[in-house]
């Protein structure tokens, strides 16, 4: 049997941009993505904070830290600039595998979106 879990989080990131003439994505800081093991086209699930919307998209590599954090297409309808944001992909394992799993998850300053390193 497979079970899906979660494989990654960004806990809490501001969107710096929201950017409805482009084809869809959200673009992310690429210190961000290698901190929580995330790539270039991967699934992610959105939720904002600020307004309770949750929705699907891919990631865009966005340059590396720039903080920057834009929601692309139709999702840039979802938030605003200045909404905290949390970030999070999945992945299928065997469930044997998903009991000892541990996802990777950061916590970035809310403020400028850089690593915070504790």
């Amino acid at each position: 049997m497979f079970v899906e879990v979660m494989k990654s989080k960004i806990h809490r990131v501001t969107v710096t941009e929201a950017n409805l003439n482009y084809i869809g994505s959200i673009t992310i800081d690429e210190a961000l993505l290698d901190a929580a093991n995330l790539l270039p086209y991967e699934k992610v699930s959105v939720v904002n904070n600020n307004n309770g919307e949750r929705f699907e998209t891919y990631i865009i590599k966005g340059e590396r830290h720039s903080g920057i954090i834009c929601l692309n297409g139709a999702a840039a309808r979802k938030v605003q600039p200045g909404d905290i944001l949390i970030i999070m992909s999945y992945a299928m394992m065997d469930f044997e595998e998903a009991k000892t799993f541990q996802p990777t998850i950061i916590f970035p300053d809310t403020a400028t979106n850089q690593l915070v390193h504790l």
